[in-house]
């Protein structure tokens, strides 16, 4: 356990390290201490997962607030593994996203320190046993991030965004602070091994504890309708932390529930129902409002909110499971929803990654004036084309293992025997497919008018080379864990044995194994196949002939006839008008030969428009109306500190 201790500072000592050195040298020395923290990470937690007995520290200190103890079980483990790899792989990253910031009045030490508590803060957030000490890990955890979301604060709307995110983090902080306070004061501890007794008794008491901390928790992992801050916050920060914001960070909330799961024991059904519901929205509200998105990063933002609801329909299906005491569901529940964290850390990391690529290059995150970036950007487009394939949960990649599982398992939960489970394991597998086919569209739409036909703006076209060998390298990694996982799920899934069996007892997973071992052999036959047909093309080696397609008349196709990101998903959307808010900037041609005109169609989340904005403005005009009490008058606010000395000592005299 102690090596965990060295893997836990090294990230700080990173950080800290780099304050004194060179410029260029900074995110070399965080990457280094990144890689350290994870080998080291990586010893304790790969032994828990395949042994499954847990790794205690004993406690460090014990003071008024408990003793700070570190406990490594399967769960943690699996975290810890997902937590290090990808922090390495964004460190790894930044070195090249990060160069054009370099001696350029930008303040990289701080950066490089932040990124490193934000490593370090997570590790103790899935680790720490006390409730006390678990908090101030996750507000160093929310206040590093913060200032990593805000590292260009000469820009107006990247301070908002990082405001907007931490206003979100603390009113989420609040919840949790209630859910421990009032664990605490039942059980007489901050110890969560205390916890576990005061909840396995009182069903309204669980219920309540599990809703103040779903609502906690589930602020940060980006549920709906608690999503808000997500799309703002992403694309403002650097894309190396979009894609651990993305891919790691909002996973601790994912923990928070699934610890609290583990301190309940067997759920009620309201409170597996509730997950559930919410889960299908969350899928089904981030992927619609992805497809109208044309900033490539809000974009991707909102399909983290789209596969936190899958996430969240894999742990609801097992909650189910375990209410209706279905096993097999309740495992295949599970082992979907915790594989696919692992699975959206990889392909979200990746995704965010590429679209890092196209901005450095094209200084543009519009995917409308981008186009033909494959012919310049050959593996960024091949690394971002895997991982479309793979968040659209396609074969032979890691996203259709884990969303088969949570499939199977719903499927499976068809046969109980009760209509309310019936009815909405029907909408919910219904919602899932639909949540697939929208991701399809999505991709398919960024993918093609991002890299493929024609620039179409001279930011597009005055790209030359892909982006260098410290971006690709991540990318291909990451790539190529993608593959490995939808290859080899068998063995993945002999992983989570623990995990699961965290929340399942006795889990009936070799079945679950035998049918990845099928799966794995069908995803091998394809890959071989197709392997084949490269094969016979390049012995071939004839050259088809090219000619030109029917022009329509054209006799130079240009980049104004090609199709648009809007055009593209238009059909699709204009069925579905009432659930969006479309604000229109028009200027029509009025002229026979028009000089000038333009349209543009933005896409305003209806929460943030219908309930947010008028709340805001409404608090705003009511804080208005005491502006005169900030009159600049110093005399004045002495006053007013004596006048509130006074009632407060006669509130005291008359109290006691």
């Amino acid at each position: 356990m102690e090596i965990y201790f060295i893997a836990l500072l090294a990230p700080i000592a990173g950080g800290l390290m780099s304050l004194f050195v060179k410029e260029s040298f900074k995110l070399k020395v965080v990457s280094f201490f990144s890689f350290i923290s994870m080998i080291l990470c990586l010893i304790p937690a790969i032994q828990v997962l395949l042994n499954g007995e847990s790794l205690n520290m004993s406690p460090v200190t014990d003071t008024m607030f408990g003793a700070l103890t570190f406990v490594i079980d399967p769960l943690a483990a699996f975290f810890i593994c997902v937590i290090s790899v990808m922090g390495f792989m964004a460190s790894l990253y930044s070195n090249g996203y990060m160069a054009p910031y370099l001696n350029k009045g930008m303040n990289i030490s701080s950066h490089g320190l932040f990124f490193s508590l934000l490593l370090s803060s997570m590790l103790a957030v899935v680790t720490i046993q006390n409730a006390f000490y678990f908090l101030v890990a996750w507000e160093i955890m929310s206040l590093s991030s913060f200032f990593l979301v805000i590292f260009e604060d000469n820009k107006k709307e990247v301070l908002n965004a990082g405001i907007k995110y931490l206003i979100y983090m603390h009113i989420s902080v609040l919840f949790i602070i209630l859910t421990f306070a009032l664990l605490c004061i039942n059980s007489g501890s901050m110890n969560f091994d205390m916890f576990r007794e005061v909840l396995r008794n009182n069903v309204q008491f669980v219920n309540l504890i599990f809703i103040l901390g779903f609502i906690g928790f589930g602020i940060k992992a980006g549920f709906v309708p608690f999503h808000n801050w997500l799309p703002e916050a992403h694309p403002a920060a650097p894309s190396h932390v979009s894609g651990v914001m993305s891919g790691v960070m909002i996973k601790t909330g994912i923990y928070g529930i699934l610890r609290i799961l583990c301190l309940i024991g067997i759920p009620s059904l309201f409170i597996s129902y509730f997950v559930l519901i919410v889960s299908v929205v969350s899928a089904l509200y981030g992927v619609l409002y992805a497809i109208t998105q044309h900033d490539m990063k809000r974009l991707l933002a909102y399909h983290s909110i789209e596969n936190i609801g899958i996430i969240g329909i894999g742990i609801g299906t097992g909650m189910l499971g375990l209410a209706y005491n279905c096993i097999p569901v309740a495992v295949l529940g599970f082992a979907g929803g915790i594989l696919h964290i692992l699975n959206h850390s990889i392909f979200k990391e990746l995704l965010f990654f590429g679209a890092g690529a196209v901005y450095k290059q094209t200084h543009t995150r519009d995917v409308e004036v981008l186009g033909g970036l494959i012919k310049v950007m050959p593996y960024t487009a091949f690394f971002f084309l895997v991982g479309s394939v793979a968040i659209c949960g396609l074969p032979p990649f890691n996203g259709f293992i884990s969303e088969f599982l949570i499939y199977f398992g719903m499927l499976q939960g068809l046969a109980v025997n009760s209509l309310g489970m019936l009815i909405v394991l029907i909408l919910s597998i219904a919602g899932l497919a639909l949540v697939g086919t929208m991701a399809i569209l999505c991709f398919t739409k960024v993918f093609s008018i991002c890299f493929l036909g024609m620039p179409r703006s001279d930011k597009a076209e005055n790209v030359s080379s892909d982006v260098s060998i410290s971006m690709v390298l991540p990318m291909g990694i990451l790539a190529l864990f993608t593959l490995l996982i939808g290859i080899f799920p068998h063995q993945i899934i002999k992983a989570l044995f623990a995990p699961v069996g965290m929340f399942v007892n006795n889990t009936p997973m070799p079945a679950a194994v035998s049918l990845m071992q099928n799966i794995a052999i069908v995803c091998l036959a394809f890959i071989m196949f197709m392997a084949l047909l490269v094969i016979v093309k390049c012995v071939a080696n004839r050259k088809a002939p090219l000619h030109c397609t029917w022009g329509c008349g054209y006799d130079k196709p240009n980049n104004h006839i090609q199709y648009t990101a809007s055009s593209y998903a238009s059909p699709f959307l204009s069925m579905l008008t009432p659930l969006f808010k479309k604000v229109f900037d028009i200027k029509k041609p009025k002229e026979l030969f028009p000089k000038d005109s333009h349209f543009s169609l933005h896409i305003e989340d209806v929460e943030e428009a219908y309930f947010l904005t008028p709340f805001v403005r409404s608090v705003e005009k009511f804080l208005s109306k005491f502006e005169r009490i900030q009159n600049g008058n110093i005399q004045q606010y002495i006053l007013y500190g004596l006048v509130f000395l006074i009632i407060t000592l006669i509130g005291v005299v008359f109290l006691g």
